[in-house]
């Protein structure tokens, strides 16, 4: 059966303002696009827009989705805007909580709090005495209570893992707060097996991809494969909600810890559904946390570089592994100074041909990163929430010098790098509309300024060109998605306004009103 679709704006993507009538769709492939006169004769049935606006399915480059769901099932602490406040919600939540079971909150921030205070560990041991665990809103620092601590087995004469710290107070002693590497101290003793668990993530799993389609994303690349116990438990998973569906399309990263258990397994994806991705490597942390690695010290704190979480060796260890299985690596890289480190690694064992390395957000970077970076065969996964989420405290760590090539999207577009947007949720709000207006204006709706560092604005088509062929091109797949082009996949968004018209704010009022996967209506608001 070829369906034809047609009355309202259709925007290919292909070049900018490029628009076509009608698209010609079977079987899951887009076969002709043209005037609705042209292809009128040749469709059995007929989708009518409506007035409602086409575009190539979005999709999320870079975000965690089954974290995103179990946001939407936890705690929510992103609303906090004190210690006091964060503390009152964790013991709303403890209030119906059996002793025996874990109580975790999701999304703070001490820099949106007014007294830019933390919580301590006896606060939290004041309300509970089961484990608490609350994770920062950059998922690289963690605050428990101390039976959480202990669970991890973590006393106060712990010393600090290899990437991580255990953070203690001014006198000495254990804080509840965990950074990097020391994170997984804790998260490791959560119990995660058995079928009931597997359920748990199925539940998770089906609340982040709906909420998913209704914001019009057809797809994501996603990193869930080692927080989860065996890596078996999130792929079923993801088998179970995809697999049986087809109505979303998912690479999945496999983090380093897991990589080759996985490869020598032989696995077999359902693909074009589920695909492999990349081995995923953590370089540094957060600049919100404070562990970013960076050439210079932060300026707020001098004594403080950040952290690596692998030394250079360990991490040309981790990039040769890749290429022993000739498969990319994608690797989260904060600072100037983990930026130095993977791209000499890159240089030194470059990706293999067809494929392409995945550099992740790549906040602070220089001149000279820049002109580095243009030599690989690579592209940056931008999270363009980051910057009306970071500023203006950013500034405050970084200085007025670096933020020059700080979250320089336009530098890199203009100097011919491929970039691909996504959230990192449950980092950032994972709709696509938030990021491309914070791309387009750097600044939170209605601030009234001209956005932060505006010189690195991107136009409309440039942030949701990222979201569509850029996030094609960072699985290599830009000659069948990301366009409306005949033999394309024909994955759609339809948003009720056109995204061109009107001002950016307009642009975030708004909805998907159908989400269509290999031709398929997966969305459809009612």
């Amino acid at each position: 059966m070829k369906e034809l679709w047609h009355g309202g704006p259709i925007y290919t993507m292909a070049s900018e303002h490029e628009k076509v009538e009608a698209v010609l769709v079977e079987n899951g492939k887009i076969l002709e696009v043209g005037t609705f006169e042209e292809l009128e004769s040749k469709a059995d049935t007929f989708s009518n827009l409506n007035g409602a606006s086409m575009y190539p399915g979005l999709v999320d480059s870079h975000l965690h989705i089954l974290f995103h769901g179990e946001k939407l099932i936890r705690l929510d602490l992103s609303k906090a805007t004190s210690a006091d406040e964060m503390l009152a919600f964790v013991r709303e939540a403890a209030k119906d909580l059996p002793a025996d079971k874990w109580l975790y909150g999701e999304g703070w921030n001490e820099n949106n709090f007014i007294d830019k205070r933390i919580p301590t560990i006896q606060e939290l041991d004041a309300l509970r005495t089961g484990p608490i665990l609350l994770t920062r809103v950059c998922h690289h620092v963690v605050l428990g209570n101390t039976a959480a601590l202990i669970a991890g087995d973590i006393h106060e004469n712990s010393i600090s893992p290899a990437g991580g710290k255990i953070g203690r107070d001014s006198e000495g002693k254990l804080n509840g707060l965990l950074y990097e590497q020391a994170c997984n101290l804790v998260k490791n003793a959560i119990p995660r097996e058995g079928e009931a668990y597997i359920q748990d993530l199925v539940d998770a799993l089906n609340r982040s991809i709906d909420d998913m389609l209704s914001k019009g994303l057809t797809g994501g690349h996603t990193e869930d494969m080692s927080y989860f116990g065996k890596y078996t438990n999130p792929l079923s998973a993801y088998e179970r909600v995809i697999g049986e569906k087809h109505h979303f399309r998912v690479n999945l990263l496999r983090h380093h810890t897991v990589f080759e258990e996985m490869m020598k397994a032989n696995l077999s994806f359902d693909e074009p559904f589920i695909e492999p991705g990349a081995m995923k490597i953590f370089a540094d942390g957060s600049l919100g946390g404070a562990t970013a690695a960076l050439i210079e010290p932060y300026t707020d704190n001098p004594e403080n570089k950040g952290l690596f979480i692998h030394t250079d060796e360990q991490l040309v260890e981790l990039v040769k592994l890749a290429r022993s299985y000739n498969e990319a690596i994608a690797v989260h890289i904060i600072g100037d100074a983990a930026a130095q480190q993977v791209i000499a690694a890159i240089e030194k064992y470059p990706v293999p041909a067809g494929k392409r390395d995945r550099l992740i957000h790549c906040c602070v970077l220089n001149e000279e990163l820049l002109e580095r970076i243009t030599k690989l065969s690579a592209v940056i996964d931008i999270q363009p929430a980051f910057v009306p989420s970071d500023f203006p405290w950013v500034a405050d760590r970084l200085g007025e010098k670096r933020l020059e090539y700080a979250y320089a999207w336009k530098k890199m577009l203009d100097r011919g790098i491929m970039c691909s947007a996504g959230t990192d949720a449950p980092i950032e709000d994972i709709d696509p509309l938030i990021s491309i207006y914070a791309a387009v204006e750097r600044k939170k709706p209605f601030d009234p300024h001209d956005g932060y560092l505006p010189n690195e604005k991107l136009t409309r088509y440039e942030a949701i060109l990222a979201y569509t062929y850029g996030s094609a091109q960072a699985i290599g797949k830009e000659d069948s998605r990301g366009l409306i082009r005949p033999g394309y996949d024909a994955d759609f968004t339809i948003f009720d306004r056109d995204l061109f018209e009107g001002s950016s704010e307009d642009m975030l009022n708004a909805k998907a009103v159908k989400t269509v996967v290999a031709g398929r209506v997966v969305f459809e608001r009612h």
